[in-house]
């Protein structure tokens, strides 16, 4: 039966793919079968993954009905993935009827026992995605970024969750902040940092120990289509998701002996 991980904050640019993409791409490499759900119109996941979004199915498709989870899955050189594109963006309208909040749990229903974890990116808003996201979920994983402006919004993040938990998800459970672009020699990072705690608090969860550096490596892993694992697999950004990726699945990270990729950079689509 897989584990069910959302990266979420409603707040964008706070780092939820590339944290998503890493989780793909740690646990793939350490022998874990991984189903990646792209639920953000942007498509940034499918993209980062080597997914394609326009020539297939995608997430829309399924919550539309037009054809099955199973239907919508590709195989790529990272994990499978159910990609996105910006058709999403119409569900807020278009998905009215009563038990729209389950539509995900549903769909993956049939997918469960195929996987060993199924890691969700949700959008960069609180909406009848990300709702379904947490309905479907096991795990809540909240990245911030150590800067000021990045803790507006979580009363409302706040408000969302326990209300998921109250009438779809009982088990929900918020495993942790993920403090991204960390530096500990700033000031301010430490003050984002105190702040972060407080707000852990309230919800009821921590600060995950793992934080993660800035670093040029995850920007330029998507280009290529691949995770940061396989594109720079001795950056110190590695280093630190795969002790991320333990500290929240137990899932002990093997040590890669691979040299940095020299795959090619990924054109976007011109339809985006």
């Amino acid at each position: 039966m897989a584990v069910v991980i959302a990266i979420t904050n409603q707040k964008g640019g706070v780092g939820k793919t590339t944290t998503c993409a890493a989780f793909c791409g740690g646990l793939t490499e350490s022998g874990k079968s991984v189903l990646a759900i792209d639920l953000d119109p942007q498509g940034n996941l499918s993209f980062s993954l080597g997914a394609d979004a326009e020539e297939s199915y995608t997430m829309y498709d399924v919550f539309k009905g037009n054809c099955t989870v199973k239907e919508a899955i590709q195989s790529t050189d990272n994990c499978d993935v159910i990609p996105a594109n910006i058709l999403l963006s119409g569900c807020e309208l278009e998905l009215t009827g009563v038990g729209r909040e389950y539509l995900l749990r549903e769909a993956l229903s049939d997918v469960m026992d195929d996987y060993d974890y199924i890691m969700i990116d949700t959008p960069p808003a609180l909406s009848i995605l990300t709702i379904n996201a947490y309905t479907a979920a096991d795990k809540l994983i909240i990245p911030m970024i150590a800067e000021i402006l990045s803790l507006q919004g979580i009363a409302q993040l706040k408000e969302t969750i326990f209300a998921v938990k109250k009438y779809y998800n009982k088990d929900l459970e918020i495993t942790g902040i993920l403090l991204n672009k960390y530096n500990p020699r700033l000031v301010l990072t430490k003050e984002v940092e105190e702040l972060a705690g407080m707000i852990a608090e309230q919800l009821g969860t921590k600060i995950l120990s793992s934080r993660i550096s800035t670093n040029v490596s995850l920007a330029e892993a998507p280009a290529h289509g691949i995770s940061i694992m396989e594109y720079a697999p001795r950056s110190k950004a590695t280093v630190e998701y795969r002790s991320l990726i333990n500290e929240v699945t137990g899932v002990p990270m093997k040590k890669s002996q691979k040299k940095d990729s020299k795959r090619p950079v990924r054109r976007p689509s011109k339809k985006q």
